[in-house]
């Protein structure tokens, strides 16, 4: 007589069915779709239908002005953006993989130091990184009136101005979505293809441009979609540094003017630009295969024992802290100086401690910092949840559509904060089923949802480039042993992968803390983050309050960083075992 089986074999046998059914991974994917349907696509959707209304008439009239050779502002404009979002990627480029491939391959005097250092522009709200450049190096700035000085010049010898300036801001601000990207996938390289090729003759060129550089691929193509998309949505730097026109302040001026129409065609043109270069990155990306044939080796750091290379090691560690220290210096030395002192002096002639004192004695100084963290915590656990699943399923699973919830997931980052900020307006100022019936502007909920729908593809992204080194026979070992998907995916996939997912999180919750243009347009009294009253402070001209806020918000910028890297630990990106 054979022995009855547990009663619980059947449900098991079902559950391995109706997984196993072709049309189970569209039940997963069902909720991600449903998230960006009605909270990027639909939002989208309306500022393109206006785009299109002239009254209650539907016509191409603000497209056919964009684009009327006599008068060519919105040409100007749109090959400027451009120009600068290319020169921007490829200079961003250079210095990022450089200085990732820098502090993960090789361990020299001052190496630990940089390393945690590299990560400090992420830690300068945009308004203020700007600001602390033209201080210091704009035609009023204190290194050429130091050096005018110094020399006895008539005129300052440089300054920072025009395409140069905002590619200097840029680089300095930007380098770090290429670094900590990169640094999650050097650490991930097998270093045994490096050898095998210095074994059949190759030189260090020929390992860099044919094994290096096309395994760092998927990191770079990530890294290079951020910052052509940010660089065209870059609104302060271009202002400042003297740039007439771009995409950004042409959309600016146009609502200003109340002309709303012709800005949401803008806003459509410079989406459709974006996404063209989305798909150019893709078809790039999708020429070959980059994924990781070793199972979780990870790239050691080679000892600098040379004498010669020790001190040029030093001496360029020593460069490196300055250059990306002095900004941070310049903004902690404003916040001690009085407000509205400073005018043609070298430095600034009074210093007071008062900013401080009323930041740590009054407590409604603590309010915008407390909203700022509170709304991108909340922003940021939701880009986890969503970011991750998607790029999981983009990258282990087999369904219609991969390409169209790549652009969907992607959208948000091709539009400029304040393209998005009126887009959540115009979707969510009255009840709909996404708001749950209810009217979210002016409320709490707002601001967070701006945060999530705009940081999406951060965690998106850089998780994407973790799938797509690593080898998913790993992950089927695992489940042909009898582990479950959920508990193959929980202690093998999310360990090996968590490097490039908490390089995606930290950006976004860095990026979160500091969002202004988006802030700026659907903040409340009650709501009020710290980049808006930054904002407000230097509208004041208290720039020394202003400052005071910004060295605060990197102070606790800086603690998010430390903490993540005790986290990750010094090899954050590597595999996990």
């Amino acid at each position: 007589m054979q022995p009855s089986l547990p009663s619980s074999q059947p449900s098991v046998s079902r559950w391995t069915v109706i997984t196993s059914a072709p049309w189970f991974v569209y039940v997963l994917i069902s909720p991600l779709f449903l998230v960006l349907l009605g909270y990027v696509v639909y939002p989208l959707l309306q500022t393109f239908v206006d785009s299109l209304r002239a009254g209650d008439q539907i016509t191409f009239k603000n497209y056919a002005k964009f684009f009327d050779l006599a008068h060519t502002a919105n040409l100007e404009a749109l090959f400027t953006s451009i120009y600068i979002s290319i020169l921007s990627v490829i200079t961003c480029g250079i210095v990022g993989v450089a200085m990732a491939f820098l502090l993960a391959r090789y361990e020299f005097p001052g190496r630990k130091i940089l390393s945690v250092l590299a990560m400090v522009p992420m830690a300068l709200p945009p308004l203020i990184g700007v600001l602390s450049f033209m201080f210091l190096y704009g035609e009023s700035g204190i290194i050429p009136r130091a050096l005018k000085e110094l020399f006895g010049l008539q005129e300052v010898p440089f300054s920072l101005k025009g395409v140069p300036g905002v590619l200097a801001v840029h680089t300095f601000t930007m380098y770090t979505y290429f670094y900590m990207t990169a640094s999650a996938a050097i650490a991930g390289l097998d270093p045994s293809l490096e050898e095998a090729a210095s074994n059949l003759g190759a030189n260090r060129w020929q390992i860099w441009r044919k094994i290096i550089i096309p395994m760092l691929t998927p990191a770079i193509i990530a890294s290079s979609l951020l910052v052509f998309m940010i660089s065209m949505a870059s609104y302060t730097a271009p202002l400042i540094f003297g740039i007439e026109r771009t995409m950004t302040m042409q959309i600016y001026l146009s609502r200003t003017n109340g002309n709303l129409d012709m800005a949401a065609g803008q806003s459509t043109i410079l989406s459709i630009v974006s996404i063209a270069f989305l798909f150019l990155m893709r078809w790039y990306q999708g020429r070959r295969n980059y994924q990781n044939q070793s199972k979780g080796v990870s790239v050691h750091r080679t000892e600098v024992n040379n004498p010669v290379g020790r001190y040029f090691a030093m001496v360029l560690s020593v460069l490196g802290v300055t250059v990306l220290l002095l900004p941070i210096l310049v903004l902690v030395l404003i916040s001690f100086s009085k407000d509205a002192t400073w005018t043609t002096q070298m430095l600034p002639p009074e210093y007071t401690a008062e900013h401080y004192i009323k930041l740590f004695t009054d407590k409604k100084t603590w309010e915008p910092i407390r909203n700022s963290f509170e709304m991108s915590f909340i922003a940021t656990v939701g880009n986890i949840v969503f970011g991750v699943a998607a790029a999981y399923a983009m990258a282990r699973m087999k369904f219609r559509g991969k390409s169209l919830m790549d652009v969907m997931i992607m959208l948000p980052w091709a539009l400029p904060g304040t393209v998005v900020g009126i887009n959540l307006i115009a979707a969510f100022n009255q009840p709909s089923v996404f708001s749950f019936n209810q009217v979210l502007v002016g409320t709490f909920w707002i601001l967070p949802l701006a945060y999530f729908v705009r940081h999406l593809p951060l965690v998106f992204r850089s998780t994407s480039a973790t799938f797509a080194q690593m080898d998913p026979s790993v992950e089927e070992a695992a489940r042909n042993l009898g582990a479950s998907w959920w508990y193959s995916f929980r202690r093998v996939v999310f360990p090996m992968a968590l490097g490039g997912i908490l390089a995606g999180t930290l950006l976004a919750l860095v990026q979160g803390i500091g969002e202004f243009v988006a802030s700026i347009l659907l903040f409340t009294v009650n709501t009020r983050p710290i980049s808006v009253e930054i904002f407000q402070r230097m509208y004041s001209f208290e720039f020394g309050t202003a400052c005071a806020y910004g060295v605060l918000q990197i102070f606790l910028i800086i603690v998010v960083l430390f903490l993540t890297r005790r986290v990750t630990g010094d090899n954050a990106g590597s595999a996990v075992s």
